[in-house]
């Protein structure tokens, strides 16, 4: 009882430190260099933050997210890093002495969020902590210039916590970054009996052997600072000699269920790797909040999740790009491939009414490079037949909705953070404006512009 009341207080303290970690005003005489400075989340001084300022977007072309319509001729009002008005150029007041950024001749939409990233790349061997740190640190900022304002990064690849010390940073404004919720190391499924003589790399994802040690490890990680739990109930896949896909099943049901159940009593929520077969249908059936990937999801699971209001996110173009076809070749020959498979399973998902598409790209320094997430955008629309509207919508308005943000971000309206992008075209009749975004703001700071913009 004592341990799972410390657990609970730890989660509750770190809830508090991750919003109030802004610099704050020195409590003492000022007795060092220059202007009186802030102080730190670790007590060290840094600048204060500037005064909050009134900045004017002045926008040839708004996405509405929320309707799906193309606006002309809006002006939004940013206060700080919110904005405080939207509407038609002429009847939204513009504040005396505001900053005007002029994009009347770009389309302006709301920043973009990315579902499935990995900041850090896979550690290797001998790798040293400080050297991935600022990979992850490159990669994040790679992300945030091609517009992914938030992103949810879904496990560390083998870097142990550190994707929460680089949310946290990014939230404190020490880097420029997406808004991120993370997931840390992940849990995996221990098929065979734990050797003493091993132990295992407390950097990696935890390993566990039954329902208890999921509970447990679900409770280290969320102590830890982790927003998601990323679980792994289906695994590799293969073709049988006939050339019928199947999967390896991970976690027993009631392992899985014990570590959902877990998550959701601690108030986070659950992402599920899932290719395909007994383990995607056990995620389902447990109520894992994102179903990722879902190779071979079938149109009875893709009603199921309809109606218990689970999330798909399959991340297409990181599983259908060349190197697959490559693995089939080498597995079967060349007989049988993965990639028509999971086309048709996206395009079925997508076709489904009421089902909730998400957009993430599986970024993970590999195969995909971070900065080109656009690919996903275009994926979707291009292979998956999915239309530009709604795949624009699913990748700010319902990935808000997955990350619990749709009050704060997702759509370009009064009272959410001031994330902003802007492309020269219109990406509603051509997706791959995407990869040309010119311009990006984030809670009211421009982090790029390379709009010819004027200046008031």
């Amino acid at each position: 009882m004592r341990e799972k009341l410390t657990i609970t207080l730890a989660i509750a303290i770190l809830a508090v430190t991750q919003v109030h970690a802004q610099p704050k005003p020195l409590t003492t005489a000022w007795r060092g260099a220059g202007l009186t400075p802030c102080a730190g989340s670790d007590g060290g001084i840094v600048q204060c933050p500037p005064a909050p300022g009134i900045t004017v977007v002045r926008a040839g072309r708004l996405f509405d997210s929320k309707t799906g319509r193309m606006l002309t001729q809006q002006v939004i009002v940013i206060n700080g890093d919110r904005i405080t008005e939207t509407g038609p150029e002429g009847q939204v007041r513009i504040p005396a002495g505001a900053t005007i950024l002029d994009l009347r001749g770009a389309t302006v939409l709301p920043g973009l969020i990315d579902a499935h990233t990995h900041m850090f790349n896979t550690r290797k061997a001998g790798g040293a902590t400080e050297d991935y740190m600022l990979i992850a640190v490159h990669n994040a900022q790679s992300d945030l210039r091609a517009g992914i304002t938030a992103a949810r990064d879904m496990t560390s690849h083998g870097n142990g916590y550190g994707d929460v010390a680089i949310r946290n940073a990014i939230n404190e404004g020490r880097i420029d970054g997406p808004r991120y919720q993370v997931s840390t190391r992940g849990i995996v499924w221990g098929a065979t009996p734990r050797d003493p003589s091993k132990p295992e790399d407390p950097l990696a994802a935890a390993v566990v052997r039954s329902a208890e040690e999921a509970r447990a490890a679900v409770r280290d990680q969320i102590a830890h600072g982790a927003d998601w739990i990323k679980l792994y109930p289906a695994g590799a896949y293969s073709f049988t000699g006939d050339g019928k896909d199947q999967y390896e099943v991970t976690y027993p049901l009631p392992v899985l269920q014990a570590a959902i159940e877990e998550t959701h009593r601690l108030g986070k929520k659950a992402g599920c790797h899932n290719y395909g077969g007994e383990g995607l249908q056990n995620a389902i059936t447990a109520g894992c909040d994102t179903i990722e990937h879902g190779f071979s999801l079938t149109q009875e699971q893709a009603h199921a999740m309809v109606a218990k209001g689970l999330f798909f996110d399959p991340t297409l173009q990181r599983y259908t790009e060349p190197y697959m076809d490559d693995n089939d070749q080498k597995s079967t020959g060349g007989k049988y491939r993965m990639i028509p498979i999971f086309e048709r399973a996206v395009k079925m998902a997508a076709a489904t009414k009421g089902i909730k598409l998400m957009v993430g790209s599986g970024v993970d320094g590999s195969t995909f490079a971070h900065g080109t997430q656009a690919l996903e955008w275009i994926a979707l629309v291009k292979q998956a037949g999915v239309s530009p509207m709604r795949v624009l919508q699913a990748g700010t308005m319902t990935n808000a909705e997955a990350l619990g943000w749709q009050d704060q971000i997702g759509s370009i309206e009064k009272a959410k953070f001031a994330d902003l992008i802007a492309v020269t075209g219109d990406p509603l009749t051509d997706i791959t404006e995407l990869q040309r975004v010119r311009f990006v703001m984030k809670g009211g700071k421009v982090i790029r512009n390379d709009l010819p913009s004027a200046r008031k």
